[in-house]
C-alpha cells in the first residue's frame, strides 16, 4: 500500500523527519517495500498546503528554509486548517507533530480522535494526547480498525516503550525507573562539576537544551508525562497525571550535591512507577540519590536512560537520547514502518 502522508505541525520535528524520508526514499523501497507520498503539510504558523497526486517534498522543504511560509510552494490547495486537512484530504497516515498542551492534550488530541474517526493511522509524538487517553485513543483505533503508534513521546528515537511492550512481552515488569528529562540531568551534571543551578540553567538555555521558559523540564512537568504513558502503556496502570506525585529539581543546592557525593551519590531526577501488591501501580517523579553503582548514575549531560526491573531478567537499562530533531525523526520512522509491517502481512 501506498503511504499517502499529512504532516499536521512541520517544525523542527517535521523537518527532520521530512529530510530522512527524502534521504531514505530508496532504501526504505528496497529494504522494506514501503513507498510513500507527502499529499498535504497544515503548519498554524507556516501555513498548509494540499495536492492529492503528491508534493514535491525537497522543493517544499526549501521553500520553508526560504520564505518560512509553506503557501509559497508553487502548486496544491492552500488555506486549509489541520482539521481539514485530516479530514478532507486523501492521505491515508498522519504524521501528528504539532504543538500540545499537557492539560488538555489540545490541539494534537482533536486532531488524533479526528484522523481516528477517519480511518486513517497515525504516528505521533505528542505526549499530551497519550498521558492524558492513551486507552481511549488505543481502543478508538482497534475499533476502527486503524494503527496508532507513539514510540517519540517519551525518549524520542530511543525506543523505550517497543522495549517494554514488545521484547520485554511477558517478563513481568515490576518497576520502571529512568532519566527521561535531558535538561535536568544536563544541569544536575553541570551542578556536580560545581557551577550553581542558575549558571547551569542558563547554559543549558544558551545550548538550546532548555527552553526560555524551562518550567516544564526543571518543575517535572515533562518527566510526569513521559511516567504516566509509561506507566499506562507498559504497565497497564489507570494512573491520571493528577494521581503522580511531582517534584523538580529547583530546590537542590550546590550544599545538597555535596552531600550526595559523599554519600558516594549523585543526584538524578527520576520518574519511576511500581507495581504493588494489589495489582495497583504507583508512579512518581522526584529528585533521588543514586548509589554510583546503578547503571542510572553513569547517564551523564543531555542523555536519557531508562530501566525496567522484570521477574525474568532482572534489571534491564536502555540509555539514548531523549531529544533532537533526527532522533525524534527517526523515532516517527520506525513507527510508521512498524505500521507499514503490520498490514502488509
Amino acid at each position: 500500500m501506498l503511504a499517502r502522508i499529512a504532516f499536521i505541525g512541520f517544525g523542527v520535528v517535521g523537518q527532520g523527519l521530512a529530510e530522512i524520508l527524502l534521504e531514505q526514499k530508496e532504501d526504505l523501497k528496497k529494504n522494506y517495500g514501503f513507498e510513500y507520498s507527502v499529499v498535504a503539510i497544515s503548519d498554524k504558523m507556516k501555513g498548509a498546503v494540499y495536492d492529492e497526486k503528491g508534493l514535491d517534498l525537497q522543493q517544499l522543504l526549501n521553500v520553508v528554509k526560504t520564505t518560512g511560509k509553506i503557501e509559497d510552494y508553487p502548486e496544491g490547495i492552500t488555506g486549509w486548517d489541520s482539521l481539514k486537512t485530516i479530514t478532507e484530504s486523501n492521505a491515508n497516515l498522519i504524521i501528528e507533530v504539532s504543538w500540545t498542551d499537557i492539560n488538555t492534550g489540545e490541539p494534537a488530541l482533536s486532531h488524533v480522535k479526528a484522523a481516528i474517526g477517519c480511518h486513517k493511522h497515525v504516528v505521533m509524538t505528542n505526549k499530551g494526547p497519550i498521558a492524558l487517553a492513551a486507552r481511549e485513543l488505543m481502543s478508538m483505533a482497534k475499533t476502527n480498525g486503524i494503527e496508532i503508534r507513539f514510540e517519540g513521546t517519551v525518549l524520542s528515537g530511543t525506543p523505550a516503550l517497543n522495549l517494554g511492550v514488545n521484547n520485554l512481552a511477558n517478563s513481568k515488569i515490576t518497576k520502571i525507573a529512568g532519566i527521561v528529562n535531558g535538561t535536568t540531568n544536563y544541569i544536575l551534571t553541570e551542578m556536580e562539576k560545581g557551577l550553581s543551578y542558575e549558571d547551569a540553567l542558563k547554559q543549558a538555555q544558551e545550548l538550546g537544551y532548555a527552553e526560555a521558559d524551562p518550567t516544564a523540564d526543571v518543575e517535572g512537568y515533562d518527566a510526569l508525562g513521559k511516567i504516566v504513558i509509561l506507566t499506562n502503556v507498559v504497565m497497564d496502570g489507570t494512573i491520571t497525571k493528577d494521581q503522580v506525585p511531582c517534584e523538580g529539581i529547583t530546590k537542590i543546592t550546590a550544599q545538597d550535591i555535596e552531600a550526595a557525593r559523599s554519600e558516594g551519590k549523585r543526584w538524578k531526577l527520576i520518574a519511576g512507577a511500581e507495581l504493588k501488591e494489589d495489582g495497583s501501580v504507583e508512579a512518581y517523579v522526584r529528585p533521588e540519590k543514586i548509589p554510583l553503582d546503578h547503571p542510572l548514575a553513569a547517564v551523564s549531560g543531555p542523555i536519557n536512560a531508562l530501566t525496567y526491573t522484570t521477574k525474568y531478567l532482572g534489571d534491564v537499562t536502555i540509555v539514548g537520547p531523549g531529544a533532537g530533531r533526527e532522533a525524534t525523526g527517526y523515532a516517527l520512522l520506525t513507527d510508521i514502518l512498524d505500521i507499514h509491517r503490520k498490514i502488509s502481512r
